[in-house]
């Protein structure tokens, strides 16, 4: 049923017989444990021995933690498992996002705002050495989707681009870096997102194009990857309505599912239309994206039985497990579907060689952490930060601002909400002070009233604050203005506005008429929308202090900008570009 000789898994005959031994002398719980990847939510070893144990699962995510801890975690989980586990990542940014620790090399979309594509490739390759390390195997990445809707802040730092060319391109180097730590990828999120403006963590989205245009956009990059032999796509909980049409004439929208439910999307397009032979997994299942659309007991054996082959989390796992169980046992899912299932996943284990590896050799010793966040990683990472900080635009002239003719600072910092990833969305306004202070400035850090109120000073609101802050004497205290913006929309928001403190707040740039202001964003490329009265604009993708660094530099003229920008940034508002 399934070709394992042929791309992307070129077995041999004994790697093939390695897999179809293996299959054939599980339990049918065994089986239908292969089909599901947990989100490890735990580090303890009672916890895998019963994820292990009684689920049998076939792969890991973990969540984040330091490198030692995850190390050691999935040591202990590859010791305990019958069959090796495919344990994946989520390295979208180089280590970083995968482990705490991790070296932040750079976003998708920082490496596509530049055309040196070894950008792209170095990325992966770092990913690839840092997640490898771990005993990592398989990551959720590259990202392949095309941010052409502005709005859309789900993949708007996490596309390489809004063109289908500059996808590709970025694309197949993160692939070919990555793959030089003998890792597995897998591309998302089919059939592409970026078109929707909403979320599919809290809603099922649509890539509304037409077959025309998705075949000239989204289906050029899924054949252009699938041919440089990409090995797994995760599908997304994404609806596609004129593609679901040509294969269903007919079908009513009500009808209608996203790709992770859709056969004609799974089966007729990416496996008949697009010939992909290698693994499909669903996005996260607790994501509304696939809940919303029908029963939990329906939704979880459906999508194996609509063509993926792996279920990515359960919500609960007894639950889910008896779903799955028994969706195959009341024939939603066939003993075919299965059997081809199971050939793809042991087929994409054993093209790792993770069949022959010796169980101790799975997961590095723990010296080889040494490369985890290395001051190589780290001096990449300003290379990047060197090529990729954007001017956007300047057209007051305010730049360079440097500590001769503008000493006196007043630093603002937009802060978006910690998203459920945990990480600390405001430690980039210590940094930021710190780099501008060693380079001779003096910095006046901006305290909004629930500020002032937590350090215990009293009598304050934000009217008194703006009182204080708005007046005449503010051009007698400070030469420049500087807003930070760390505001985010991933999984949390499904488009995103700066939230300032208060309307009318202090902080919001009423300050741009009066001193040269300078607005930088440390995320999201569209926050010329909040802030068109800011003539002077930088899109400097991270937050790291690598990306700070060079901001700073670039601010005084010591280095030029290299970075270009796409129109997304203008937000289709004339008012951004004067």
């Amino acid at each position: 049923m399934v070709d394992l000789t042929a791309k992307p898994f070129h077995l041999s005959a004994d790697d093939i017989a390695w897999v179809r031994n293996t299959i054939d002398a599980m339990t049918l719980e065994e089986k239908i444990g292969q089909l599901f990847i947990n989100l490890n939510t735990a580090f303890t070893p009672a916890y895998l021995d019963h994820i292990i144990g009684t689920y049998h699962v076939g792969g890991m995510r973990f969540r984040g933690a330091d490198a030692a801890t995850v190390q050691a975690h999935i040591r202990h989980a590859q010791s305990t498992s019958k069959i090796p586990l495919l344990i994946a990542s989520n390295p979208e940014m180089g280590g970083f996002g995968s482990i705490n620790d991790g070296t932040l090399v750079c976003t998708h979309l920082q490496a596509g705002s530049h055309p040196d594509r070894s950008i792209a490739r170095d990325m992966g390759r770092v990913a690839g050495i840092e997640t490898a390390a771990l005993g990592c195997n398989w990551a959720f990445a590259p990202i392949v989707d095309i941010h052409q809707n502005w709005r859309n802040t789900v993949v708007a730092t996490r596309s390489f681009g809004n063109t289908p060319e500059v996808v590709i391109a970025c694309a197949k180097e993160y692939f070919d870096g990555i793959s030089e730590s003998r890792t597995a990828c897998a591309i998302k999120h089919f059939p592409g997102d970026g078109v929707d403006e909403r979320d599919q963590h809290v809603l099922t989205s649509w890539n509304t194009l037409s077959v025309e245009a998705w075949e000239a956009s989204f289906g050029r990059v899924y054949r252009a990857m699938i041919d440089h032999g990409v090995q797994s796509i995760m599908a997304g909980h994404i609806g596609a309505p004129e593609l679901s049409r040509k294969f269903r004439p007919g079908i009513a929208d009500s009808e209608l599912l996203p790709a992770t439910l859709a056969p004609e999307l799974l089966r007729d397009l990416l496996r008949g239309e697009l010939g992909f032979n290698g693994v499909i997994l669903t996005d996260a299942s607790p994501m509304l994206g696939l809940t919303a659309a029908m029963r939990r007991r329906d939704a979880v054996p459906a999508t194996i039985a609509a063509g993926c082959d792996m279920f990515l989390f359960f919500r609960n796992a007894d639950e889910d497990f008896r779903f799955m169980l028994d969706g195959y046992r009341n024939g939603v899912i066939t003993e075919e579907r299965l059997q081809e299932a199971l050939e793809r996943i042991l087929g994409l284990k054993a093209s790792l060689g993770l069949h022959t590896m010796p169980r101790e050799a799975l997961v590095p010793a723990p010296e080889a952490l040494a490369v985890v966040g290395s001051d190589a990683h780290r001096a990449l990472a300003a290379e990047v930060a060197d090529k990729t900080v954007t001017l956007i635009k300047d057209t007051q002239k305010n730049l360079p601002l440097r500590p001769e003719t503008h000493r006196r600072i007043r630093l603002y910092g937009i802060t978006g909400q910690s998203d459920f990833t945990g990480t600390d969305p405001s430690g980039y306004l210590r940094i930021a002070q710190e780099e501008l202070e060693a380079a001779g400035f003096e910095v006046h850090v901006f305290k909004d009233a629930r500020q002032r109120i937590a350090e215990g000073e009293t009598g304050v609101n934000f009217h008194t604050v703006l009182q204080s802050e708005a007046n005449a004497a503010y051009t007698t205290k400070y030469d420049a203005a500087i807003v930070l913006a760390n505001v985010a929309g991933f999984a949390q928001e499904a488009t995103v506005h700066i939230r300032w403190s208060t309307p009318m707040a202090a902080e919001i740039p009423w300050y741009a008429t009066e001193v040269p202001t300078i607005f930088v964003s440390l995320s999201l490329p569209n926050h010329l929308y909040d802030v068109p009265m800011v003539r002077t604009v930088i899109h400097a993708h991270a937050p790291s202090r690598e990306v700070i660094r060079a901001v700073v530099a670039k601010i005084q003229g010591k280095s030029p900008f290299h970075g270009t920008f796409n129109e997304n940034v203008f937000c289709d508002t004339f008012e951004t570009r004067l």
